[in-house]
């Protein structure tokens, strides 16, 4: 065999095997392709709980929002004079912000997506007992009309593609009452879930729960450890509630927790990248350690597009943490009157007459509560853009939870 015989068989061979790497290309595309629409079809899409039953979509869209969310929005400085908080909030923070701190999650980017929620189910009241909750059952409906109004407001008809394992993933489940409660840190979440250990038969007592069993013992089951359809029964199914608080002072909570006390994980996370970040001229001690963050230093990671280290649910807003508009929440409890909600909660639900929520303080309990006026002194540290910038961070939560706009 010459050299150009040499050539043409090498080359041949070459050919042959360019020709079956783009045959086995094509095949794996194919089955990554086939793959993807079984995926698709485990995605949420809203209509699998949220159309309306018995409500056709048109007239559903016909109900205007309730005159109180109107007046909440016309009362806030930041939107005198409009009808259109979205774009309001949206134009402000643009034309405030340089290109490097824009906001690259704007809210707006998922919330437009929504489809309708469904039409209210009115609570089972079979288990209350007395008279004494006719003033709590009246604010719970006046709350859960509010949010279901603005849902039905100021969400377009475009479908939001989410995938339903994460919809569902701050859901804890407790099967004997058939409840399903959405954690929201920094509003009583942590007593909610030794509650939940009580129901479904893990204690005997709230009082006796640690810290560590709340939070790291997986006592507790998830709603996305479930299979689809265990999801899909459960959230047509259960009662679904949340509690939600006022969105500074829960800000304001989450950073004394985390980085006012020694903690041995947020320190050297989140604390080491904030100072390398925000504080010029740090000492090799606060780099070493994380610890020391000032308030200021935590606003500017928290508005930061390009945030050295990601978010953290203790400060994530509430609309992007349970969805409020997706699943459609049977009971809003506010952390404001979070005693008295919770009592009335477990009498809804059934539960044992001795159960009562616990008053205690998770942590730190010689710490003075995050009130109005704690907040108002923390609040001082910061610019006024940077505190109107911090609202408009937390607008979904104000709107949805109809809170009062903070003077910034």
């Amino acid at each position: 065999m010459n050299l150009r015989q040499v050539f043409v068989s090498v080359l041949l061979f070459g050919v042959a095997g360019l020709l079956l790497f783009m045959y086995l290309q094509a095949w794996i595309e194919e089955q990554h392709t086939e793959s993807g629409k079984k995926l698709q079809q485990e995605t949420i899409n809203q209509d699998f709980t949220l159309q309306p039953l018995g409500m056709p979509r048109k007239a559903a869209w016909r109900r205007s929002a309730p005159v109180s969310l109107s007046n909440h929005v016309s009362s806030s400085r930041h939107w005198q004079g409009r009808t259109d908080p979205f774009g309001v909030v949206a134009a402000s923070s643009e034309n405030r912000l340089p290109e490097q701190q824009k906001m690259s999650e704007s809210p707006l980017n998922w919330f437009r997506g929504v489809y309708l929620p469904p039409a209210l189910h009115p609570l089972n009241k079979t288990f209350v007992k007395g008279g004494e909750w006719q003033d709590i059952d009246s604010a719970q409906e006046k709350r859960r009309a509010f949010l279901q109004d603005f849902c039905r407001k100021y969400n377009s008809r475009k479908k939001l593609q989410t995938h339903l394992v994460h919809l569902v993933s701050r859901i804890y489940v407790e099967d004997r009452h058939k409840v399903l409660y959405c954690e929201v840190p920094k509003a009583g979440c942590s007593n909610w879930k030794r509650v939940l250990m009580v129901l479904s038969g893990l204690a005997a007592s709230a009082n006796n729960i640690s810290h560590d069993d709340v939070h790291y013992g997986k006592h507790l089951r998830k709603l996305d450890s479930y299979d689809l359809k265990g999801i899909y029964t459960r959230l047509n199914m259960y009662t679904k509630f949340i509690f939600v608080r006022d969105p500074m002072e829960r800000l304001v909570s989450a950073f004394r927790d985390k980085f006012e006390h020694p903690n041995s994980y947020y320190h050297p996370v989140f604390g080491k990248a904030i100072i390398k970040k925000y504080r010029h001229h740090a000492d090799e001690e606060a780099l070493k350690t994380g610890s020391g963050v000032k308030f200021k230093e935590f606003i500017q990671y928290l508005l930061d597009s390009h945030r050295p280290i990601g978010m953290d649910i203790h400060w994530e807003q509430v609309s992007k943490l349970c969805y409020p508009c997706l699943i459609n929440y049977d009971f809003i409890g506010k952390f404001e009157t979070l005693e008295e909600d919770a009592n009335y909660f477990l009498q809804l639900v059934g539960a044992p007459a001795n159960l009562k929520f616990p008053k205690f303080k998770d942590r730190h309990s010689s710490d003075e509560r995050t009130s109005t006026e704690v907040v108002r002194q923390y609040l001082k540290e910061l610019s006024k853009e940077e505190r109107q910038l911090t609202y408009d961070f937390y607008y979904l939560d104000y709107l949805m939870f109809n809170y009062t706009s903070p003077l910034v």
